[in-house]
């Protein structure tokens, strides 16, 4: 049985609704790291931070270079930084340029994550204007991670799932209340 090590979500336009919906979800004692690439304006505040951490259960912070990636914990890439994973399993910032037109750009977390966890990453890809996080998640599944996107019916803005889902074959396309359940369900692989 595949044992699953870390979650990573991608959304852009509408992202904040459809996250208000799935991360309260999470209990505080999830066993996997989450970190979510957030499409944001370059001189964004942490507003998603102190919100969320107020909303969720989790640990909701803004990731740091160099910082471990620790069960239970929510990492938000900061804006106008793309966020990698380094070999080590370490948070590494980055002021590249921007990939589809986005930095933080879903492509960029979901690559690395993909090279780094191989099977053991989940990959989600959620409401967006662009088709950031298609290749990301192809590179997931290219690796034999797990593959989720949200269904564009119940998307805010579905240009995202949709190109998410021409770009390969994904397992799950769910609503935003079944990928709460689902990514609960396949944490307790762990236990």
């Amino acid at each position: 049985m595949r044992r699953y090590q870390l979650v990573v979500m991608g959304v852009s336009a509408g992202g904040t609704t459809a996250l208000k919906i799935l991360l309260p979800s999470f209990p505080a004692d999830y066993p996997l790291p989450i970190i979510v690439v957030q499409h944001l304006h370059p001189t964004q505040t942490n507003f998603l931070v102190t919100h969320f951490n107020a909303q969720c259960a989790l640990t909701v912070k803004e990731a740091d270079e160099k910082e471990p990636l620790l069960p239970g914990i929510l990492y938000f890439a900061p804006p106008n930084y793309h966020l990698l994973i380094e070999p080590d399993r370490t948070l590494s910032l980055s002021i590249d340029e921007k990939v589809n037109y986005s930095r933080p750009s879903i492509d960029v977390l979901f690559e690395s994550a993909a090279i780094v966890y191989k099977t053991g990453v989940i990959g989600v890809v959620m409401t967006g204007a662009n088709n950031d996080g298609a290749a990301g998640l192809r590179a997931i599944k290219e690796y034999g991670g797990l593959a989720v996107v949200q269904d564009p019916a119940t998307a805010e803005v579905p240009y995202m799932p949709q190109a998410a889902m021409a770009a390969t074959s994904v397992d799950h396309v769910l609503p935003l209340a079944d990928i709460g359940a689902l990514l609960r369900e396949k944490a307790q692989l762990l236990l």
